[in-house]
């Protein structure tokens, strides 16, 4: 199964600031809920787990990460990567190209163009729930990244010590699975009015 996500988050700090976090690949990894860089292999390949946790269930995976190209001045970056469950029940992979667009002084966008292809167990959640979930990670993600720049737009005023942003925080799998209800009431609603 495939399914392509384009994701457009509006970050309150200057182009060239969000796009110097964009390019630390293992503090972007730690953006994303349940993912952590295990192993840098060279500047270009990368090794990694992602874990879900949804009640007793659990999904891990084991993968790698490769920068397939990095233009500083389009501030575009293009990854893949590829990984399999532990026990060997499913494979996904990830295309995905991220730029940071300058809206003005002050702030941007960074924007996501991705293709995700799935295979066995992981297949089973379908085409038609992946849209919650994708947006359900994406914006903890969004949330994360949003927080890791905090700290670099506020150095240069002085202000009360604050803790560092926390690394990524797993998957919130109530708010997941809340977006997944609401989808499917949606869906059943939208057929009744028809």
């Amino acid at each position: 199964m495939k399914v392509q996500l384009n994701r457009t988050f509006p970050l309150p700090v200057s182009a060239d600031t969000a796009w110097v976090l964009l390019q630390d690949i293992v503090s972007v990894a730690g953006c994303m809920p349940g993912a952590r860089i295990t192993d840098r292999v060279d500047d270009t390949h990368y090794k990694g787990t992602v874990g879900v946790k949804v009640g007793p269930a659990s999904l891990s995976f084991r993968g790698d990460i490769e920068v397939k190209g990095v233009d500083a001045s389009a501030r575009s970056l293009h990854l893949f990567a590829k990984g399999t469950d532990t026990t060997g029940s499913s494979a996904a992979s990830m295309d995905l190209t991220a730029r940071v667009e300058a809206l003005d002084a002050a702030s941007c966008n960074l924007v996501g163009d991705s293709e995700v292809s799935m295979s066995g167990k992981a297949a089973s959640f379908g085409a038609r729930l992946m849209g919650p979930v994708a947006d359900q990670v994406l914006g903890q993600f969004a949330a994360n990244f949003t927080a890791r720049l905090q700290p670099a737009a506020v150095r240069a005023a002085p202000a009360p010590a604050q803790a560092p942003p926390a690394e990524g925080k797993p998957l919130n799998a109530l708010g997941l699975a809340w977006a997944l209800i609401k989808s499917w009431l949606r869906s059943l609603f939208a057929g009744k009015s028809s």
